[in-house]
């Protein structure tokens, strides 16, 4: 059988505030483009379904499955992942608090939940409950949750 050519469609996105312009193939997945060509490591591939949360980025602020997401569809769009949380001095408020409070373990879904808890106002999720609720969506095997939610007390200033 031939080889058959890949549609490919030429895109212009902004991550992490560097403007990126590439031709990709039309069904690249999101996580493929930031992991494979931009060499953004941070954003994981986990379940590949859109269900473990470890994939997740930030499209136009909002919170996003990559892995569930073709790179054509965020044309025009402005992406934040891990690596775009982290000022250039050292570690944000609240990946110090991960660290402090054992909030990871493996760190495999820690991209994911940091990302997620980047969209996520401070003031809209005042309980345990609610942080639980809002980090509903992100899957960890290893730490049971509980430092994980410590840790967002923590930044949050609610310890």
């Amino acid at each position: 059988m031939p080889d058959t050519p890949t549609a490919s469609c030429d895109i212009t996105l902004t991550v992490n505030g560097r403007e990126v312009r590439r031709p990709v193939p039309a069904r690249r997945l999101l996580v493929d483009f930031l992991r494979d060509d931009l060499a953004l490591t941070g954003t994981h591939a986990g379940c590949e379904h859109g269900i473990c949360g470890a994939c997740t980025v930030l499209i136009d602020g909002e919170p996003a499955r990559s892995c569930i997401t073709l790179a054509v569809q965020a044309d025009g769009c402005e992406i934040t992942t891990v690596e775009g949380l982290t000022p250039e001095d050292g570690l944000s408020p609240m990946q110090q608090a991960f660290k402090e409070c054992h909030g990871l373990q493996c760190g495999f879904c820690t991209p994911g939940l940091l990302t997620t808890l980047a969209a996520a106002e401070p003031e809209d999720h005042p309980t345990d409950a609610d942080i639980r609720e809002l980090l509903g969506g992100n899957i960890c095997r290893c730490t049971g949750y509980q430092h994980i939610v410590d840790s967002v007390n923590e930044a949050w200033g609610r310890s």
